[in-house]
């Protein structure tokens, strides 16, 4: 019988070739050019059946491998029936739309638990600097000035605040959520509610930090003092004026997850109102256009979609990829299955 197929999408195996070899041996890889993933060539490889009764999907960067673009309507339906499983790499996938991979069948497997070190890291970064108006200190910094400086060393002291006691609200309490959670109450000393629309175990709250549960995420919106964003991106905006007008007055945002769940435009109104006091954005509603008047602002802490961006990351992005697509397709469970409660039973 011949082995079955797994479509490589992306730049070849650069962290684990022993794994990928030993994948070799088990299927057969066929890694499509950059050409045939551009999305018109994809599109028509995909109706011509050009790669066969593929079995599954690897995908194990995150800047590559996604030339064909969005995984929706027009292009899921094309997918072989023979196909179970579609492992990439990333935390997000907001750009594929796994409720309908679920409908055909495909398993969708992310790579969220390799980058939650270095995304709860990085919301850590943010949380602090919320807190302590770093901006402000680091612009002040920078501009070569020595009023600016002087004025940034003596009036800043007066706007910061430490993060010990104050709430913070965590949206989405998965993989990375409960890691943000877990770091922020050991290092900072703050206490941890979440909204999460399905609600964690007691033994899962205990090791979030004592997470504790709201019923809704305007109930958590009301009583945290910073909301930090760990939520898959879908299903439009999550924060925009409506909701930071729920929020308490002066509270602050930091967003990790994605850049479109969270309104730029509402965000410059809070900030110039009071209503935050200020945003720690890693990810952005227009990338790699930021908001202009966010970048000209010391209430915001601004990264370039790095939260995750670790080279231990990267090496279990790869693995990641490989060993979801090895169980699979050998009868193993999925290490990191997302679509999996939308399948019929």
């Amino acid at each position: 019988m011949s082995k079955p197929i797994v479509l490589h999408l992306g730049d070849p195996i650069r962290h684990n070739p022993e794994l990928y070899a030993s994948l070799a041996e088990q299927f057969t890889i066929i890694n499509p050019s950059v050409e045939e993933r551009q999305r018109p060539a994809f599109l028509e490889a995909l109706r011509s059946r050009k790669w066969g009764d593929f079995s599954a999907i690897m995908r194990p960067f995150w800047v590559t491998g996604g030339e064909m673009g969005r995984w929706d309507k027009e292009l899921i339906p094309l997918l072989p029936t023979s196909l179970k499983v579609f492992a990439s790499a990333g935390a997000g996938y907001d750009w594929a739309d796994v409720d309908l991979l679920a409908e055909a069948g495909i398993l969708y497997c992310n790579g969220a638990s390799a980058s939650s070190e270095a995304v709860a890291d990085m919301a850590l970064y943010h949380i602090i600097s919320v807190f302590r108006n770093m901006q402000w200190s680091n612009m002040a910094a920078r501009a070569g000035d020595a009023a600016t400086f002087l004025d940034a060393h003596q009036n800043a002291p007066y706007t910061a605040h430490n993060p010990q006691g104050h709430v913070l609200g965590v949206v989405g309490l998965g993989n990375i959520g409960q890691v943000i959670a877990k770091k922020a109450s050991l290092a900072f000393g703050m206490k941890i509610e979440y909204y999460d629309p399905f609600p964690k175990t007691a033994a899962q709250e205990a090791a979030a930090g004592g997470a504790t549960s709201h019923p809704s995420l305007e109930s958590m919106l009301a009583s945290a003092d910073c909301v930090v964003i760990a939520a898959p991106g879908s299903g439009g905006k999550l924060i925009d004026a409506t909701r930071i007008a729920q929020m308490k007055k002066g509270a602050r945002l930091v967003n990790i997850a994605r850049g479109g769940l969270v309104d730029a435009g509402a965000v410059v109104d809070a900030l110039a109102s009071g209503q935050l006091s200020a945003v720690g954005l890693d990810v952005h509603e227009d990338e790699p256009n930021v908001d202009p008047r966010l970048v000209a602002s010391r209430q915001a802490t601004l990264t370039c979609h790095t939260a995750g961006g670790a080279l231990e990351t990267n090496i279990g992005f790869e693995r990641l990829s490989m060993e979801n697509v090895r169980n699979v397709l050998t009868g193993q469970p999925p290490l990191t299955p997302v679509n999996k409660h939308l399948f019929k039973q």
